[in-house]
């Protein structure tokens, strides 16, 4: 009887079939709407009146009973798969926990959050101007002659207008002095980041950071400059450092001095750290210029006052021995993993 065969070959791939996708692969050949049983169904309809009844009947028990089956081993498939899949996704907690990578500040930061921490136990305002300016507060009420090379485009940023990218923190003097009309003391730092047409090389970056130091007041000395700056480097090379003055030209400051510290390697000996001089190099500094202060406000027969640049990159260098400036703006972990911030 065809109804037999139909229901034992349905059994058979059943009974062969492996995972739920193979068994729904039989229902869908089976039980679908195009399957043998539907087609059995329509054959109703060609038999006498008579024969439909026990025809229909056996078709439909035979339907369940595949129905059935199917039924009842996709769901104990599904239940085995699903078994295993929980299997594979266990976690095994007896395991050690993975040491996640633990982060370090860059030296950069280091240094200018002490630099900074220095200036405000001395007394020191922070001021942090913008990264870009005007041409007049940049160059022209720092004293900055039109025709001094550094105004030229090989050497500056040049923006839309007037605008710069500083090319020093300097420029938050002429806001500072403006701000306060020409009245009162002044005493501040101005830390950030400053942008110059350099090539980047060793010791040299088209971006760096910079510290910029004023003080204004009646009868400001270059002796306290010295002071101060004789504070600053104990406090961050350590007691034994000295500093000497060498006598220099900045636009914006009269006299100018470049200010050395003592070599930490050779104590001043002479090695070739310090090139056999037995001092480095480390910033700027000098007494504000009479210029400065007038076209900003200030009278330069009631006020003086100092200003000096520290360059956060370069004492990073000097501080630990870095051998590439490049390495303070590479993401580079095995690089800053050798500095650990001081809890």
């Amino acid at each position: 009887m065809e109804i037999e065969k139909i229901k034992a070959a349905a059994l058979k791939e059943l009974a062969e079939a492996a995972g739920s996708k193979a068994i729904i692969e039989v229902r869908n050949k089976y039980l679908s709407k195009k399957g043998p049983f539907a087609a059995l169904y329509h054959e109703l309809g060609k038999l006498p009146i008579e024969e439909k009844g026990p025809f229909g009947k056996a078709v439909n028990d035979a339907r369940n009973e595949v129905s059935l089956a199917l039924e009842a081993k996709l769901k104990e498939a599904e239940a085995n798969e699903e078994r295993e899949r929980l299997l594979g996704e266990r976690i095994d907690v007896t395991l050690p926990g993975t040491s996640l990578y633990e982060g370090h500040t860059n030296p950069f930061y280091l240094i200018l959050d002490e630099i900074v921490d220095i200036f405000v136990s001395m007394g020191y305002d922070v001021v942090e101007g913008e990264d870009v300016e005007t041409v007049p507060y940049n160059f022209s009420l720092l004293n900055i002659p039109e025709e001094h090379p550094s105004r030229d485009p090989s050497d500056t940023f040049y923006l839309p207008g007037e605008g710069v990218l500083r090319t020093q923190t300097s420029a938050a003097q002429g806001h500072e002095m403006q701000r306060r009309e020409g009245k009162g003391a002044i005493k501040l730092i101005s830390p950030g980041k400053c942008y110059r047409r350099d090539e980047d090389d060793l010791t040299h970056s088209h971006q760096f950071g910079q510290v910029e130091g004023l003080v204004v007041d009646k009868g400001v000395s270059l002796a306290e400059l010295k002071g101060t700056l004789e504070i600053f480097v104990k406090k961050m090379f350590g007691e034994k450092r000295e500093i000497r003055f060498r006598s220099s030209y900045f636009p914006f400051t009269e006299p100018s001095v470049e200010v050395d510290v003592s070599c930490a390697s050779c104590h001043g000996k002479g090695c070739s750290m310090c090139k056999g001089t037995g001092w480095i190099e480390i910033l700027g500094a000098g007494e504000v210029h009479p210029n400065v202060l007038r076209m900003n406000g200030y009278d330069p027969s009631i006020y003086s006052g100092f200003a000096f640049g520290v360059g956060i990159d370069r004492v990073a260098i000097l501080r630990y021995g870095i051998d590439d400036i490049r390495r303070i703006y590479t993401n580079d972990k095995r690089f800053l993993s050798a500095f650990k911030e001081e809890k």
